[in-house]
């Protein structure tokens, strides 16, 4: 029966090189598929495909039948071809989502491969000089009020900084230097599925921000724009550190926040 004979040989190629793990968050045994891209995804990367009619049509491996032309299909592609055509290109610094990222990574990482396609091999590499530049609004909380505001933001990693300000000053609030600056998504923790939560040092405190915007989209290319200029910054002040070795320093996801009871000095 064509039913059971065509969910075996699906099976057969999830199992194949490549296809064992989501095409795009890479979580292991992906029981989903793309039949308009020809990729292996898991459950929760079906469900952003969905979004997506014109560019992708998901069906599960198990459950759902496979005609016989989509099963060739499948056979002709496959996640490896798939990350040569629209992964050829993926900026040193942009940040690659996995399984345990929110979902706005996720999101926004799938539309920009598939629907915006900015990594196939005909786009132009963009310089992470320039790629680190961004001026912009973003809802900011205030430290007192807790109440988000809307403030102008200004990042250059030519010149090392990123500044915001407010609307009762001419001059920027805070500079902050790109050498100490760190950035994370924080969505439960601010309340908003866009949240990025800002780290910096000055005057040898720690100092946060916490800031979203209502676009996907638009976090997550200041997110990445934060990125570029670190990455930069660590290009230029470590020209001789292997890049593999760099990467993981350009930002980290490492806050870890709560309370301890603790004694006094007797």
């Amino acid at each position: 029966m064509d039913r059971d004979r065509n969910k075996s040989l699906l099976l057969e190629l999830q199992r194949a090189t490549g296809n064992g793990r989501c095409a795009d968050c890479g979580e292991p045994d992906p029981e989903w598929a793309s039949y308009k891209l020809g990729i292996f995804i898991c459950l929760n990367c079906s469900g952003i495909h969905r979004n997506l009619p014109q560019i992708s049509r998901v069906k599960s491996l198990r459950l759902d039948f496979w005609e016989n032309d989509l099963i060739e299909f499948m056979k002709k592609h496959g996640n490896l071809c798939a990350k040569a055509k629209y992964e050829a290109k993926v900026p040193p610094y942009y940040y690659i989502p996995h399984s345990c990222d929110c979902l706005v990574l996720r999101e926004q990482w799938i539309r920009a491969k598939y629907e915006r396609e900015e990594f196939v091999a005909t786009r132009i590499c963009q310089d992470p000089c320039s790629a680190g530049t961004r001026e912009g609004f973003l809802w900011k909380r205030g430290r007192e009020s807790r109440q988000f505001q809307k403030r102008r933001f200004l990042l250059s990693a030519r010149e090392g900084m990123m500044k915001y300000y407010t609307k009762e000053s001419r001059g920027p609030k805070a500079i902050i230097s790109i050498e100490n600056l760190n950035a994370m998504f924080q969505t439960e923790k601010i309340q908003h599925a866009h949240g990025l939560q800002i780290t910096y040092n000055t005057d040898g405190q720690t100092r946060n921000l916490f800031v979203y915007h209502q676009s996907g989209k638009e976090i997550v290319d200041w997110f990445n724009a934060i990125r570029a200029a670190r990455y930069h910054y660590l290009r230029t002040t470590f020209p001789t550190v292997p890049e593999p070795e760099l990467i993981p320093r350009i930002t980290r996801n490492y806050v870890k926040e709560g309370y301890m009871e603790k004694t006094g000095p007797k």
